[in-house]
């Protein structure tokens, strides 16, 4: 399991990539094992990218803070971009581990949150505020809804709007509410997705369980 999990969050990671033109996702995938390459030469800790990688995320709140879109989804992609190459990392030096990953999937959590602080503030006073409440919670829950579920024992993979999915919608809603000057509407309408989705998500995740500990005792009583 310690020579496993961290790669495992990895791979959910790089899903991010299968949205994007095939010949793009293969070209991205070198470099990304280049760039994986190059860290481990230096002997570069995965713990440290992923310090990088909440940093990044802190930097995009702060541009979305500042009216800055187009900016904070380039540093959206970085953020993503560390948060598959500490995995990498980990798995070509051998350094994988069970602390690297938790510490990674909390770095993750507060990454994300600053980016939705940094949301709030500039729709600080208006009502879409309110759907930012729901949009963090529903990406929360999406997270801790699998983890509960594997905790107890079953696995719990289904649903949508993962931390890939929401964080590419993100930078979708940024650059075409930049290109086409309608960044609050772009937003709004990612927001209120992400929000239904990850929510709906949630409740599914919660009844798969249930679905699961009926089969099991079903199973026991035959």
């Amino acid at each position: 399991m310690t020579q496993t999990v961290r790669t495992e969050a990895g791979s959910q990671k790089i899903r991010m990539l299968g949205h994007i033109p095939e010949k793009l996702h293969d070209r991205g995938l070198v470099g990304l094992n280049k760039m994986a390459n190059f860290f481990v030469g230096l002997n570069i800790s995965p713990n440290v990218l992923s310090v990088f990688g909440v940093l990044a995320g802190l930097g995009a709140g702060f541009l979305f803070a500042l009216n800055h879109p187009a900016w904070a989804a380039v540093l959206i992609i970085v953020s993503g971009v560390f948060d598959i190459l500490d995995g990498k990392v980990a798995a070509k030096a051998n350094k994988k581990s069970l602390y690297g990953a938790i510490f990674d999937s909390t770095l993750d959590r507060y990454s994300e949150f600053f980016i939705y602080f940094g949301l709030a503030v500039y729709f600080r006073n208006r009502w879409p505020l309110w759907v930012l409440f729901f949009t963090f919670l529903g990406s929360t829950m999406v997270s801790y809804t699998r983890a509960r579920a594997e905790g107890l024992g079953i696995e719990c993979k289904i649903g949508f709007m993962q931390r890939a999915e929401r964080m590419t919608l993100l930078v979708i809603g940024a650059l075409v509410g930049s290109i086409f000057r309608i960044f609050d509407l772009a937003m709004i309408v990612v927001l209120i997705a992400i929000a239904l989705i990850s929510n709906i998500t949630a409740f599914e995740r919660t009844l798969h369980v249930r679905k699961i500990e009926i089969q099991k005792k079903t199973e026991k009583e035959v």
